[in-house]
């Protein structure tokens, strides 16, 4: 089994939320390039970090509402549907970015901006409020 399987849902939540957090503070810092260390250089870790936390989330969402719902998701299916979209999407995004070279406040700054990557944080918050009301 890899690592990625092995994470639990709040762990990949923290992972994206921290990641998240992360490019926000480093999209406003103008940088060229994350090359040449310091806090440029855990850009990459935090990507890392979020690309296998968004690589096997929806199946995570999905067990983790099974195990609420005695097993019975089909009234969440439109919601998972849109998870599972959200998450691909997001997921696209983090691996275009991490084959550049050089990753630039400018691309992360649009990062953050992405429609997709709002979304599934938006649905992240849903899936985390519900959770927490629920047990």
């Amino acid at each position: 089994m890899n690592t990625t399987n092995e994470m639990n849902l709040d762990q990949r939540i923290d992972a994206i939320e921290a990641a998240y957090e992360f490019m926000l503070a480093y999209a406003a810092q103008g940088r060229r390039s994350d090359q040449g260390g310091g806090a440029a250089s855990d850009l990459r870790d935090y990507l890392r970090k979020m690309e296998a936390a968004l690589d096997g989330l929806a199946e995570a969402v999905t067990a983790r509402m099974q195990s609420l719902s005695d097993g019975s998701v089909a009234a969440f299916e439109p919601f998972l549907d849109a998870v599972r979209q959200d998450a691909a999407r997001a997921l696209a995004i983090v691996r275009v970015v991490m084959a550049k070279s050089a990753i630039s406040s400018q691309l992360i700054d649009n990062v953050n901006a992405s429609i997709h990557l709002r979304a599934l944080l938006t649905d992240l918050f849903v899936v985390d409020e519900s959770l927490k009301e629920e047990g």
